[in-house]
């Protein structure tokens, strides 16, 4: 299938249009390893590629190579760049019996009024990518596709070199087990700004004693050098080891890799029917059965932890009703329980209203008050004011969307951006008038863990 189309093309903070050529090809395949044929691909793609399962286990999708990006550094327009670019690309085309959508797969930034910090550079504010070579699992299932996308004609011979580039992939992948892989060294830890951080959120807390905001998240850093250079294969094998209730997910951006194991969703549309999660509220889970249950009672009767949830209830629930027909949600909070912390938990769905997209649910939820706080403006004003570090893509949406409008973004948390033998894990908490600087230290610790131990770390008490 070869179609001429117009699209925007390029940094998207430029508004010239050119015309290029987009070509797809789409089969069947028999069960295959999606991490094997990601590693298969990591070295000749390298810096191009991505990786994304969902929490149920059901939904994995593998890029290599970029067949076409799309990035925004437009603090205002950014949601509407990717959303124009994509629409463009996908309604100049047919996609008549492709049997596997194209999927666009990317991350925005936490806050783009904050700045780039130095760790950050790589990252535009929004970036996403079409990737050449597309795995997805779905139910069991498994799709190839191929993406060519040129502002030049795109001739026999380019569609030919780009099947025996995937068909050698395949090759190479059949019958191939994934690498046994120890975990990385870590050399040297360290916390950037800890002073400045604990500092904060006595600041914080008294501009909330103050009737300023309710609530502020305050995030920090955790530094980790290694002996040598990790490759992303490696890290998502060992997380999807030992995060197995989590959505993953690695994006390559250059010599940069953002990666993590999140539990908490953001928004997945389904056939114009919605569904978002409520997670604020957090304590750490118990070493027997019973002290774990002890722990879990404690969190569903705590008055701190209940607030801080019901902020994300009302917020999310406003969002719905701006963008949903109806909505449901329960009246009570469940624990939502993954390795080393247990959260407090409302699901909500909602039928989306028939303009309503992905992407503008995207931007309407980012930050929740969970990430953010409440009220929103006030709090991200404090963040930007009091926060010694820049979040980049930590705490932000990630995930995709395809050419129905369908696709699933989670909350960029439990994650690290790796340069080089240098690793920054990112981890935060809501400060209420009753916050206080140590055990909110020790709070962020509890939520290092899980991308800590992935890279080889330890904390002090372990």
């Amino acid at each position: 299938m070869n179609r001429k189309l117009s699209t925007i093309n390029g940094d998207l903070s430029k508004t010239d249009q050119s015309t290029v050529h987009f070509y797809i090809e789409s089969k069947e395949l028999e069960t295959q390893s999606t991490l094997v044929f990601f590693e298969i691909g990591e070295e000749k793609f390298k810096g191009q590629c991505f990786y994304w399962q969902n929490k149920d286990k059901d939904f994995t999708l593998v890029g290599l190579g970029h067949a076409y990006t799309i990035k925004s550094n437009d603090a205002d327009a950014r949601y509407e760049d990717v959303e124009k670019a994509w629409k463009h690309l996908i309604h100049s085309t047919s996609l008549k019996g492709i049997k596997q959508q194209p999927i666009l797969f990317g991350s925005f930034t936490f806050d783009p009024k904050k700045g780039v910090s130095d760790e950050w550079a790589n990252f535009s504010h929004a970036n996403f990518a079409l990737a050449k070579h597309q795995l997805v699992e779905s139910n069991g299932r498994f799709y190839m596709n191929t993406h060519l996308v040129s502002e030049e004609v795109i001739t026999d011979e380019d569609i030919e070199l780009a099947r025996e580039e995937r068909e050698a992939l395949l090759e190479q992948a059949k019958g191939r087990t994934l690498k046994t892989y120890i975990k990385p060294h870590v050399v040297l830890t360290e916390e950037p700004y800890k002073e400045e951080y604990l500092q904060s959120i006595t600041q914080v807390t008294n501009q909330i004693k103050a009737k300023q905001a309710d609530k502020v998240v305050i995030a920090r850093s955790l530094a980790l050098t290694f002996d040598e250079e990790v490759n992303t294969s490696n890290l998502l094998a060992q997380l999807s080891e030992e995060q197995p209730e989590s959505y993953l997910f690695a994006q390559e951006q250059g010599q940069d890799l953002f990666l993590g194991a999140t539990p908490e969703r953001l928004v997945f549309v389904n056939h114009k029917k919605a569904y978002s999660s409520c997670v604020a509220g957090s304590i750490r889970r118990g070493a027997t059965v019973q002290e774990d249950e002890e722990f879990g009672r404690i969190l569903l009767n705590d008055t701190k932890n209940l607030q801080e949830h019901q902020y994300v209830v009302d917020m999310i629930s406003n969002s719905f009703k701006e963008t949903c027909e109806q909505y449901t949600l329960p009246n009570h909070p469940d624990l939502l329980k993954i390795r080393d912390i247990q959260h407090l938990h409302t699901p909500i769905e909602g039928i989306l209203k028939e303009d309503a997209t992905i992407l503008q649910m995207v931007e309407k939820l980012h930050p929740t008050p969970a990430l953010g706080g409440s009220p929103r403006e006030v709090a991200m004003e404090m963040i930007r004011q009091y926060e010694p570090m820049n979040r980049g893509v930590y705490a932000a949406p990630i995930g995709w969307l395809n050419a129905d409008g369908d696709g699933e973004f989670a909350v960029a948390i439990r994650s690290a951006l790796l340069q080089d033998k240098k690793a920054y894990l990112y981890a935060g908490g809501g400060i209420v008038e009753d916050s206080e600087p140590q055990s909110e230290y020790e709070e962020t610790l509890v939520k290092f863990r899980p991308m800590l131990r992935t890279l080889g770390g330890k904390l002090n008490d372990e």
